[in-house]
């Protein structure tokens, strides 16, 4: 199980005590240190949409010229946004065997999906 998301993000800090605390073995993938290719990207969007990637409530989008939002209506334009400001991708993102089963952390969906 892949954990992807940006280690001083606090809803990560969350997902990753949370798997701390329930023993759950993981890696953790850094945006920031490590990146992300283009092609895990479209895989992404593949499985679980572009829209659902791009992070529309955080500050990382809510800080961008609205000329730049307008322009993010296809997935090639999303994800160009996402590998060049890597914290507009929602997180944290879970991937177990190349599948992403959780985006984002609920409590809940962590329970009856890690368990």
């Amino acid at each position: 199980m892949i954990i992807y998301g940006i280690k001083n993000c606090n809803t990560v800090k969350s997902a990753l005590d949370w798997l701390k605390r329930h023993s759950v073995e993981f890696e953790f993938h850094d945006y920031k240190s490590k990146g992300i290719t283009e092609a895990k990207l479209k895989d992404w969007c593949r499985q679980v949409g572009w829209e659902s990637l791009v992070n529309k409530r955080g500050t990382t989008w809510r800080q961008l010229d609205d000329n730049i939002k307008q322009k993010i209506t296809s997935e090639k334009a999303a994800v160009a946004l996402m590998q060049e400001k890597t914290s507009v991708i929602k997180r944290p993102l879970i991937e177990v065997n190349g599948k992403v089963i959780l985006l984002g952390f609920d409590e809940k969906e962590y329970a009856a999906k890690l368990h």
